[in-house]
């Protein structure tokens, strides 16, 4: 596709992780920016590395409907079947602009222009097998209205696709924990729907990828659900929250970069927003269960001075003891770097060009951090949480080429 895949490094069919409590896998909102997080799926098949427990919110929590309904031997055709489902290929105009514009030199205006005319089709005319328009358009002050028809989009047409690309049966049957967050309607708060809890439908995917006002709340057992992403965009919390005393490996793949350029202009503004606004707080959570282990650290060292007989005895040292032994938890981050023709829109533009570029962007960036094997030994417990990131190294590599070339 490009010249730098052939720099890839991939893992070789050796490649075997450490034994972990757990392996999970952890898939953020961001719309038609999801195709990345199935190209870092395809390089963990690639890899043999299969998780037991899948989180996700939004786009993410399609991805885990696709990823935890099919055995992992067919789940990179059922994400493809899935992607190449809901993504339109280029119509007349595209094709005119990408065959004449780039003979004047204007290649990266070309792929500018299309994505912008991919994502006024997608406002336009929806989405085969996602959303369509909804017309009429439901008009408040007549009559009292549904609140599953208040959109401006009709997302009806996703269960068919989801029922088409997972199995159901195997999304609760099967050996992966699956959690997926919305927000109750009323009450605002954020729920985590789980196989281990009860039995998922595809409403409960729909639900949580029902970002408002585009798309209508869903109702579940006599509940209206809206999209995760409204309270928390990242479900790494959830995961986190069962993980002391375990040792976890997580793979956390964020489609929206905290980091970014200064806006320019109202277009650079709105898109820095959505970036600021549902990128992941991974940092925070990294100062909070640093503190944890710090005090778990110093409790363990304020046990050595109980008498034995006291410790034999006293049920308080035993609830002591355990809280004392902290978690080993390490994140390999994989997060999604704005391409230079995106925009605003990139979270609809759903064309199958970008599709593509983006899901071949999140099979190198796997790849290359599985190449890392130091990354996935298991940290110790004094340490407690470390972080991966494949473009943090990248990053460091080249300021310390440029220096080293003044």
């Amino acid at each position: 596709m490009r010249n730098e895949l052939k720099e890839i490094r991939r893992p070789s069919d050796e490649f075997a992780l450490p034994r972990y409590d757990e392996v999970a896998l952890v898939l953020q909102g961001g719309g038609a920016l999801g195709s990345y997080q199935a190209g870092v799926v395809e390089s963990l098949v690639e890899a043999h590395i299969e998780p037991n427990w899948i989180a996700g919110v939004s786009i993410g929590a399609l991805n885990t409907a696709i990823i935890a309904g099919n055995a992992p031997e067919n789940r990179v055709e059922a994400l493809h079947g899935f992607w190449n489902a809901i993504c339109r290929p280029r119509d007349w105009i595209a094709n005119v602009g990408a065959w004449t514009l780039p003979y004047a030199g204007l290649n990266e205006l070309v792929r500018k222009c299309a994505s912008n005319w991919a994502a006024a089709r997608a406002l336009a005319e929806g989405q085969p097998g996602f959303f369509v328009p909804r017309f009429p358009l439901p008009l408040a002050g007549l009559d009292r209205l549904d609140p599953a028809r208040v959109s401006y989009y009709d997302t009806t047409a996703l269960k068919a696709t989801l029922l088409k690309y997972a199995d159901i049966d195997r999304i609760n049957d099967g050996p992966i924990r699956v959690s997926v967050g919305a927000v109750n309607v009323r009450t605002g708060n954020l729920v985590y729907f789980d196989n281990t809890r009860i039995r998922l439908v595809p409403e409960h995917f729909m639900a949580s990828g029902a970002l408002p006002p585009g798309f209508p709340a869903i109702e579940i057992d006599g509940e209206y659900y809206w999209d995760g992403g409204l309270v928390s965009n990242t479900p790494l919390t959830e995961i986190l929250a069962e993980a002391e005393h375990k040792i976890s490996l997580i793979f956390q793949v964020d489609l929206w970069s905290s980091r970014g350029k200064t806006p320019a202009d109202f277009l650079d503004i709105s898109e820095r927003t959505k970036d600021i606004q549902y990128s992941s707080r991974t940092r925070a959570i990294t100062d909070l269960l640093a503190d944890r282990q710090k005090h778990a650290r110093l409790l363990k060292e304020v046990l050595k001075h109980v008498p034995e007989s006291v410790a034999k005895t006293d049920p308080i040292f035993r609830i002591a003891e355990a809280a004392a032994d902290g978690s080993s938890i390490n994140v390999v981050h994989l997060i999604y770097k704005n391409k230079p023709y995106e925009g605003n829109s990139k979270d609809y533009e759903f064309s199958v060009d970008t599709m593509r570029e983006h899901w071949q962007t999140g099979l190198e960036d796997c790849r290359n951090s599985l190449a890392h094997r130091d990354w996935f030994d298991i940290p110790s417990r004094e340490h407690g949480f470390v972080t991966h990131d494949v473009h943090r190294v990248e990053t460091r590599s080249a300021i310390h080429s440029e220096l080293e070339a003044h």
